[in-house]
């Protein structure tokens, strides 16, 4: 197997969502680090905040819940590799996505269907658009699903089955660009050390520290998996018992144990 320093050492350009915080940022400032001659475009609403000088680094202001504001971002990565990275193999993280915390449609319909928006058609979007530039250079596809991705969430339902889209759409893409040149690799983390229980309307703290891992983590395991070409990652053990599992139980029966599981989540809801 390839060291992950030779395998990211093919890669001149980085396009990612959501880089200004948890997973996204931690992408790059790792990469940054591994690879300082790296170029990267970042599209979220505000613009990432690290620490370095030498970082390339150019941010692209998008609300990924609007097709109209990523049909403009599109544009502009566009010009990022054509112009400012002409050449090289290009990595595309699909990292940006939210969850919400309730009984369906709480909070609302409207944001139940923002979610979709960032968590599905944004993805679809941005990776049906990249793909054919990806193709002529070469290049990866990295997609954040979640170990929600292999059960029904109850009161998070949603946002489970959204990544269970994700994380379906990743596995079969990859076997549609055997020989392409491009990969593609789904990255299932469980919970991690972000802003993501806060955003889904939940307190800090909610879930306990031993049960998550630090978005750091999660890009090491994401970069080993990478580099031995791999269609899918589930971080940590803890995770991979909890995702085989999932797969192995009747979904009815995993449904209602999620059930009770996340219903006691409640107590921690951030009140209105």
């Amino acid at each position: 197997m390839p060291s992950i320093d030779t395998v990211l050492g093919n890669f001149t350009a980085v396009v990612v969502t959501g880089g200004s915080s948890g997973i996204g940022k931690s992408f790059i400032e790792l990469l940054g680090t591994l690879c300082p001659g790296i170029s990267f475009c970042n599209l979220s609403r505000s613009a990432p905040v690290i620490n370095s000088v030498q970082l390339k680094l150019r941010h692209v202001p998008c609300d990924l819940s609007d097709a109209s504001q990523v049909r403009a971002a599109l544009v502009q990565i566009q010009d990022f590799l054509t112009n400012q990275v002409p050449s090289g193999r290009v990595l595309l993280i699909n990292n940006s996505g939210f969850g919400s915390y309730g009984r369906f449609p709480e909070p609302s319909t409207g944001e139940q269907l923002q979610m979709i928006d960032v968590n599905i058609r944004a993805v679809v979007h941005l990776t049906g658009d990249l793909l054919p530039t990806l193709k002529a250079r070469g290049g990866a596809v990295v997609t954040v699903a979640s170990t929600a991705a292999f059960q029904p969430t109850p009161f998070m339902a949603a946002y489970g089955a959204s990544k269970a889209f994700v994380l379906h759409w990743s596995l079969a893409l990859h076997e549609e660009l055997r020989g392409s040149g491009v990969t593609a690799l789904a990255l299932c983390p469980g919970p991690t050390s972000t802003q993501f229980f806060l955003r889904a309307g939940l307190k800090e703290g909610s879930v306990p520290d031993f049960l998550g891992q630090t978005s750091e983590e999660v890009v090491w395991a994401a970069l080993r998996a990478l580099a031995a070409g791999k269609s899918l990652v589930v971080s940590g053990w803890k995770n991979k018992l909890l995702a085989a599992l999932s797969s192995k139980m009747p979904k009815p029966l995993v449904a209602r144990v999620t059930a009770a599981v996340l219903d006691r989540y409640r107590l921690q809801q951030v009140k209105p």
